[in-house]
């Protein structure tokens, strides 16, 4: 019932909603306009077109829209349903319908004290117990308490996982490198391809490693194969005694059986929840090996920082919600100007991995082709996310971004202050980010390049279009607090546009059907003699062709 009152005002498609079809109409007037001229025709829109919360500040005015267009855009939210289906959110309704689960990454980041409730219990005391016990045992090794089985303290931390297991805690390091325990390597390991974990114990003592396994079942084929060749490596490496797997091992998970069975103490096995979507998890018990690189205190700052967002979400109106209006321009691009991709693109070097984090948030929460009562949508849903940090990829894909035929718009995510101040470093940075945004906006006419001196055969090669989207996103500094507000602000932004599109933004069953497969297909591949083969003739030609070349080594 609570689950029918959440989404009673979605039963209307999308498509034949009042203030869609109002958009349609107002994108053919203004399609036309551009940035040049919007902005020159207003003086005031680059303050205007601006909002702040937390901390963060977001200009969404180089973006290809008029006062009338957020308006429009905010009702269609309001039509869609989007405060209802946000207070379902937080209140613990089950609104991953498809799974039957609450959806609750916001209560990992409550305080003490507040009270969430699934199925009628307080979930909160539960999330800080966990928290408690990470805290123990991150003090106990960062302070080397702990000891490995000859007595050595621990130095390296490899995590073992996959998808979310292993892409925000990843993210995470890299990106708060700067506040890391650095007498301690950290590394991680995903890819099933052996060369991942190769490389990952390369150089590493095993009496000094532990490794954190990140498995919510405990039976993830990838991870549980690194899982066994990483106790096979750490055994060897320890004369083959097996208690020692209890003093080099870890668990994130809830299979205390199996965790057991593996040889890990269920004592040092963290646990979290099925209203924890993995690639929400990177502030649970997932963040594991961030706790361990950054210590307890700076890993509640960032989980500070995920609540300000979140609050700041819950409560702040439409118009100056900084997800909300993040989200709604990306359904606007997408619904309207056909935009297939997104670019995320942050000038902070320590934020190198964080498009590949936001690729799986993004694409595997939206990445859907029916409605939540299983219609087919009629409309594009999840844009591909990608990027690189700035300045690397101005000398790669931006020739695209600008003189492409393709629309990408940007976000352009910077800092004014530098981790690392070098002489002119971060002002160069700087201006590179707020360049590119003026140029991609604004561009370069004919008539610029042609007072330039430039021949006239080669004008039309020297012209920028512009009238290419971007938002900026600016914080004073990368700090825990401010990474979790940032991975917030997109987790949130993911949430509008499936409560839009009238998507399940929580259930990923398309990665379920590969992976069924390759199971069938491993014995094919690992029996000494042919099975019979019942696939396609391009699997089987291809199965047959590994074989041999497996025959021939």
């Amino acid at each position: 019932m609570a689950m029918a009152n959440a989404t009673s005002q979605l039963v209307e498609p999308l498509t034949e909603r009042q203030n869609w079809r109002a958009l349609q109409s107002h994108y053919k007037k203004v399609r036309g306009l551009h940035l040049r001229n919007l902005f020159a025709d207003d003086p005031q829109r680059g303050e205007r077109m601006t909002a702040e919360a937390a901390g963060i500040f977001l200009d969404y005015s180089k973006n290809r829209i008029t006062d009338e267009t957020v308006k429009l855009l905010i009702k269609l939210a309001e039509e869609s349903g989007l405060r209802a289906r946000i207070n379902a959110m937080f209140r613990g309704e089950k609104i991953n319908v498809t799974e039957k689960r609450a959806v609750l990454h916001v209560a990992l980041r409550a305080p003490e004290g507040a009270s969430i409730l699934v199925d009628g219990e307080n979930i909160v005391p539960q999330v800080h117990a966990v928290l408690g016990r990470m805290t123990d045992f991150s003090n106990r090794i960062r302070d080397g308490e702990w000891k490995g089985q000859t007595g050595k303290r621990i130095r390296n931390v490899i995590n073992v996982g996959i998808g979310g297991s292993d892409l925000g805690p990843v993210m995470a390091y890299e990106a708060l490198k700067n506040y890391s325990d650095r007498g301690m390597t950290f590394r991680f390991i995903s890819n099933v391809d052996g060369t991942d974990l190769a490389e990952a114990v390369r150089d590493v003592d095993p009496s000094e490693t532990l490794f954190i396994i990140s498995s919510k079942t405990f039976t993830t084929l990838e991870t549980m194969t690194n899982a066994h060749s990483a106790r096979a490596w750490s055994l060897s490496g320890l004369g083959g005694d097996e208690k020692s797997v209890a003093k080099h091992f870890v668990a994130v998970s809830t299979n205390a059986a199996d965790v057991a069975k593996f040889g890990i103490d269920t004592a040092n096995m963290f646990g979290f929840w099925d209203w924890v979507g993995g690639r929400y998890s990177m502030d649970s018990a997932i963040g594991l090996s961030t706790m361990l690189a950054i210590g307890p205190a700076n890993f509640r700052a960032m989980l500070d920082g995920f609540h300000q967002i979140d609050e700041h979400f819950r409560t702040a109106p439409f118009d100056r919600n900084l997800p909300v209006l993040l989200g709604l321009l990306g359904v606007w691009y997408t619904g309207f100007f056909g935009a297939e991709t997104a670019a995320v693109l942050p000038y902070e070097q320590y934020l190198k991995r964080f498009p590949a984090y936001l690729q799986q948030l993004t694409m595997e929460s939206n990445g859907k082709h029916v409605t939540l009562d299983g219609k087919t949508v009629a409309y594009p849903t999840g844009p591909i996310y990608w990027g690189e940090p700035g300045t690397n990829g101005q000398h790669s894909f931006y020739q695209l971004i600008h003189q492409g035929t393709r629309l990408i718009p940007c976000d352009f995510i910077a800092f004014g202050e530098p981790l690392n101040p070098l002489g002119p470093h971060h002002d160069m940075l700087l201006a590179n980010v707020f360049a590119q945004g003026e140029a991609l906006a604004l561009g370069k006419t004919a008539q610029q390049v042609k007072a330039e001196g430039t021949p006239d055969w080669l004008v039309p090669h020297r012209v920028f279009e512009g009238n290419r989207p971007s938002n900026t996103i600016l914080a004073a500094r990368l700090t825990p607090e401010i990474l979790g507000k940032l991975v917030a602000l997109y987790e949130h932004s993911v949430f509008t546009q499936g409560a839009i599109w009238q998507i399940n933004s929580f259930d990923q069953w398309g990665v379920e059907l590969g992976k069924v497969l390759a199971q069938r297909i491993i014995p094919e591949l690992a029996n000494r003699e042919e099975p019979p083969l019942g696939h396609d003739s391009s699997t089987n030609n291809l199965i047959r062709r590994y074989r041999k070349l497996k025959e021939a080594l």
